[in-house]
């Protein structure tokens, strides 16, 4: 159990009045729905640039990354640069000037993806995914607040409040959930937009504040680079072992699959079609800002997984920890000192412990072995490493993350509902009043629907398996179409409708019919029938995905063919058309600073080839 000094209690309190700070300040601007939704389009670039990497480093992609370190070793950070770096940069040279450039009317630019889908095909192509991506970003917000929460409590950190409540079991799962709920709720309500954001760049500052001295003390700890390589399984700090196998675990895709399925789908799903993280560069001050955003972001991207996926190496080469007995003499009275360690935490592998049922007893798959709970990985590593005096600013990051992607989610969220629910369909004549009510009113009910979300997953324990799936459903039929929407003039509503739909329900068919090996039928996978064996998660995720995605480019592209497509008056604005020629590509500033990032990035991983 963590022991906190009054120091990391100071630092957590100090936390926690800077994130309510954002709202308070912030709340007297609010008083137009611009203002609240898309903070007034006037942050600069830089800015935008922090948020959108913090936005996308929420409480389940930092655990996932520390996870990811534990099982693959540095075959993940091949995973996250190809999942990540290439796609921002499409995001910055080609889409954003699209997204953040068009106009619903004159002087009125788009406020969300949806609208923009409204725009370019047709209303119900917008209500579709206006729906789904509520579902989606409510869901993985409910999610990522009861991943988080499962940390607090195996951490202990709530246990004297727990017990100075009375409260039942499962009590201290509840507040560690409801209490980080409440302080996002706050400032999103208070501030907005502009109040996540500012939360998300001191989401940031606080995770490298933290990360930093866990990997510099963990090498320190194990003996420096040549000490980790001799205790770490044998490819673990290669990038690409095998192709994408590390230790004779294979992350179950090759180079093909990886390059096609992560850096394709996953990746461009992600930061060219989830309005979570496109709302940062859309609030900059400019096309130019907003371009900037997504460089600045990938500039950051190329280092910040080497913080955070190291730490899960770090977590396999400390030893796992055990019950053990001492014995004693004092004064001529023998005494026992007996350290117990749960069975869970005995059957893990160093610091990763196993996955434990309600009676505390490990979980095991279909062949007898254990389950390990890979997420614990970050966590313990950080409580392992620092210090008591900084243990506050680690735990500080770690609600940092939590808060910072659960805010992103409610305010992307807050959005489309007031833009594309409310005011599109609900009340078509409201005015800036009234559609500035609604995202007020959005705020708390998709927080309760977060919750119930969170509360859900404390009863099945599986709701966490789920989120790739909703991504999947989501995210990649919807990266098809806008790319269809954005090339191709004969792109119709029709299709992009169906091809949404088509996409939907081909994720739901390949999750129903795959089934990670060792995994039973169910929430994992398999609940139809099960004609595919997978080798893990990441790899049904990545066929999901993958399929979704090819399903709607291809149903979209021939409903297009038989369906009249829009003029082409009304298609300015809202697809990629020849820019003005400024000269060759080395004196245009972002194409060479995209250049320069793609080579670092390049660099690094080969760094660890």
């Amino acid at each position: 159990m963590p022991v906190l000094s009054s120091a990391d209690w100071l630092l957590l309190l100090i936390y926690g009045f800077f994130v309510l700070s954002a709202g308070l300040s912030l709340a007297p601007t609010m008083t137009s729905s611009r203002a609240y939704l898309q903070a007034e389009r006037k942050l600069p670039g830089w800015l935008s640039g922090l948020a959108l990497v913090s936005a996308s480093m929420g409480s389940l992609e930092v655990l996932g990354m520390g996870a990811a370190g534990a099982r693959f070793g540095m075959a993940s950070m091949g995973f996250f640069v190809l999942g990540s770096i290439p796609a921002m940069l499409f995001a910055a040279l080609v889409l954003m000037p699209i997204f953040y450039g068009a106009e619903s009317a004159p002087g009125v630019p788009v406020r969300s993806i949806p609208e923009y889908l409204g725009l370019r095909f047709d209303q119900k192509t917008r209500a579709l995914n206006a729906v789904l991506f509520i579902a989606m970003s409510l869901f993985s917000a409910g999610i990522a607040l009861y991943a988080m929460a499962r940390v607090l409590v195996a951490l202990r950190i709530f246990d004297s409040v727990s017990n100075s409540l009375h409260l039942p079991p499962r009590g201290d799962l509840l507040l560690a959930i409801a209490l980080p709920a409440v302080l996002v709720l706050v400032y999103v309500l208070l501030g907005g937009l502009a109040a996540a954001m500012y939360n998300q760049v001191l989401q940031f500052c606080m995770v490298v504040a933290a990360m930093l001295p866990v990997v510099l003390l963990g090498l320190k700890r194990a003996g420096g680079w040549a000490g980790l390589v001799a205790v770490v399984p044998a490819g673990f700090l290669h990038a690409w072992s095998g192709p994408a196998r590390a230790g004779g675990l294979s992350m179950g895709i090759g180079a093909v699959e990886l390059v096609l399925g992560a850096g394709v789908v996953l990746g461009g799903s992600t930061w060219c079609a989830d309005f979570r993280l496109l709302q940062m560069p859309m609030a900059a001050k400019n096309v130019a800002a907003a371009r900037r955003a997504p460089l600045i972001a990938a500039a950051l991207r190329i280092f910040v997984p080497l913080l955070l996926i190291l730490p899960g190496l770090f977590a396999l080469s400390l030893p796992t920890p055990h019950t053990t007995i001492m014995i004693h003499n004092e004064n001529g009275a023998i005494y026992h000192e007996i350290t117990v360690v749960p069975p869970a935490i005995e059957a893990g592998q160093g610091l990763v412990p196993a996955k434990a049922d309600a009676n505390g007893k490990p979980i095991k798959r279909a062949n007898g072995k254990a389950v390990l709970d890979y997420a614990m990985a970050m966590p313990n590593v950080v409580l392992a490493s620092l210090p008591p005096s900084l243990m506050g600013i680690g735990l500080a990051a770690l609600l940092a993350c939590l808060m910072g992607g659960v805010a992103a989610s409610v305010a992307a969220a807050n959005t489309v509902f007031a833009c594309d629910i409310y005011h599109a369909f609900l009340n078509k004549d409201a005015d800036d009043k009234q559609i500035l009510k609604a995202g007020r009113w959005a705020a708390p009910g998709g927080m309760a629907l977060a919750v119930a979300a969170a509360c859900a997953a404390i009863h099945t324990n599986s709701l966490l398996d789920t989120v790739a799936l909703v991504f999947a459903m989501v995210n990649a039929p919807l990266f098809a179409a806008l790319l269809l929407g954005v090339f191709w003039k004969r792109a119709t509503g029709h299709g992009a409708f169906a091809g949404l739909l088509a996409g939907v329900a081909a994720a739901l068919l390949n999750h129903g019919t795959a089934l990670p090996r060792g995994d039973r039928r169910g929430i994992h996978g398999g609940w139809i029938a099960v004609a595919d064996r997978p080798a893990n998660e990441l790899a049904l995720a990545i066929g999901t995905a993958a399929l979704a995605f090819a399903v709607s480019l291809i149903v979209t592209t021939i409903v297009s063919f038989y369906t009249r497509p829009r003029p082409e008056t009304k298609l300015a604005g809202l697809m990629r058309a020849a820019e003005p020629s400024r000269g060759s590509w080395w004196k245009q500033p972002e194409t060479v600073a995209a250049a320069l990032i793609l080579l670092a990035a390049i660099a690094v991983n080969l760094i660890f080839l």
